[in-house]
């Protein structure tokens, strides 16, 4: 999800006019999640169990890093149009009026200044970092806690089986992937938010669902349940002031990016320890890796190319601005 202002993952202010001469920002909707696990423990138990680090430590980080948005924002220190700072006992770290950001969190031009993902910066004043500094911004509170909470319930189950050296990357890749498509098709608003991450990890689990398909009992019900938690939760994407296209491009990320890093061995070679007269994969699982490799490399890479060439992928998908709101007569979609 995203906060306050334009952002990817989050738009700011839902349902909330911006401040004067500020474009209205975008949130991700937060991934909504049933206790892990989502499936099954497999046939063939691992013999290591790692111990997970890679999650707890982003979650700390961004707690610090929000910490800093707070402080650097400083609500006392400025006049805002909407009213009065949200607990002002917290002096430098109170949060903004209630309607300028119901996410509890900083100003617009805060998030922008930290990092945001902001098409104008990104394209022509040559800042792509922002691709990557807008996953470690939140628009709020609310924000922050909805994102954290999902990264712990989905993220700790997921390295403990694969490990951080698996995981870290698939988290990572698919924040940069949700930033990209994001700025592709959302040029008006900034983004901010960590669920492209965050769907990134769920696609992953349904590619590995899928690849290690023979080392799972209850692997129907399994791939339901995967398939319902993202479809609710894309659904919840076109609801004005989200970033969908963060979501989406974060989730394609990670499904691809599931099929090269999280590969089991096959039952049998397991069974058999791995004699040499069992091959460790099938080879549906080496295909599947090799066709995901080229599609993510050549996805980034086009992807990449025609924004930093200044495309606008709406240009091209006269339908496309539907999967991240569609108009209703309860609210209008503005991005």
């Amino acid at each position: 999800m995203t906060g306050t202002s334009n952002h990817s993952d989050v738009e700011y202010g839902q349902g909330v006019p911006p401040p004067p001469g500020r474009p209205a920002p975008r949130y991700g909707n937060d991934i909504h999640v049933p206790a892990p696990p989502f499936y099954n423990d497999p046939m063939v138990l691992q013999e290591k169990t790692y111990k997970p680090w890679f999650v707890p430590t982003v979650v700390v980080v961004e707690v610090i890093i929000f910490v800093f948005e707070m402080v650097v924002n400083n609500c006392p220190g400025h006049d805002s149009v909407y009213g009065s700072c949200v607990a002002p006992f917290l002096h430098r770290l109170s949060f903004q009026p209630w309607k300028e950001n119901p996410l509890l969190g900083p100003t617009s031009d805060t998030l922008e200044k930290m990092g945001a993902l902001d098409w104008n910066k990104v394209v022509h004043q040559n800042q792509g970092w922002r691709l990557v500094s807008c996953t470690w911004l939140h628009a709020g509170l609310i924000h922050l806690l909805a994102n954290m909470i999902c990264l712990i319930f989905i993220g700790v189950r997921l390295e403990q089986q694969f490990g951080f050296l698996r995981v870290a990357p698939i988290y990572l890749i698919s924040g940069f992937g949700g930033s990209v498509l994001s700025g592709l098709f959302i040029q008006n608003n900034i983004s901010v938010g960590a669920s492209g991450a965050l769907f990134g990890i769920l696609g992953a689990m349904l590619a590995e669902l899928l690849t290690n398909w023979t080392i799972y009992t209850n692997r129907v019900a399994a791939l339901f349940n995967i398939l319902i938690i993202a479809a609710i939760n894309l659904a919840l994407g076109i609801l004005p002031h989200v970033d969908n296209f963060a979501h989406i491009g974060g989730f394609l990320s990670g499904f691809l990016l599931g099929f090269i890093l999280l590969l089991e061995p096959q039952y049998e070679w397991v069974k058999a320890r791995g004699r040499a007269s069992v091959s460790k994969y099938a080879i549906y699982q080496i295909i599947l890796a090799v066709v995901a490799g080229l599609v993510l490399a050549a996805g980034l890479a086009v992807g990449l190319l025609a924004l930093f060439n200044g495309k606008n992928g709406n240009d091209h998908c006269g339908w496309c601005h539907y999967l991240t709101c569609v108009p209703t007569s309860s609210w209008k979609c503005n991005s």
